[in-house]
């Protein structure tokens, strides 16, 4: 996939819908060379996923072996809207809490003083740093059922039409 062909995806008011949810799904290899795929909070800052992480994730040695990732974003509605990227994990050792993770946790439901209780706790936890996991794309599809679909279901409506008009 070209860079416009994935930029003209990320682009679309869809996509960009679903760039401004809380959680994502990473997948990547495992050391064992076994598939993880875990759910993660990010941002999207206009040409990168953000994610962090404590440095002591098991994520992350398997990522420094194995950069390659897949994330999907989608939403719990019928039809579902789904956001399918691929890129390269970069790492990102950083001192104290990176404001991704800041932002990235912001949109969940807190009372004031629930969101003070809950950045000390954080800021805690997290007193030596953290890792922030960047994914710049370089493949992307958005899925909504109605326009677009996953490609094996193209082929199948493909040839129901190419039986129909037989």
């Amino acid at each position: 996939m070209q860079p416009n062909e994935f930029a003209e995806i990320l682009n679309k008011p869809l996509s960009q819908e679903l760039l401004n949810r809380d959680i994502t799904r990473l997948a990547y290899v495992a050391r064992d060379g076994t598939p993880r795929n875990v759910p993660i909070g990010f941002t999207w800052n206009g040409s990168e996923i953000v994610m962090c992480t404590p440095k002591n994730a098991p994520k992350l040695p398997a990522l420094r072996k194995n950069p390659t990732v897949a994330l999907t974003i989608d939403t719990e509605v019928h039809p579902p809207k789904i956001l399918l990227i691929r890129g390269r994990a970069e790492l990102d050792v950083v001192d104290g809490i990176p404001d991704e993770y800041l932002q990235a946790n912001s949109t969940y439901e807190m009372t004031q003083k629930q969101r003070v209780e809950w950045e000390a706790e954080v800021r805690s936890l997290y007193h030596d740093g953290m890792v922030r996991i960047v994914v710049t794309p370089n493949w992307a599809k958005v899925i909504d059922f109605e326009t677009t679909l996953p490609s094996a279901v193209e082929e199948l409506v493909r040839q129901r039409e190419e039986r129909q008009h037989r």
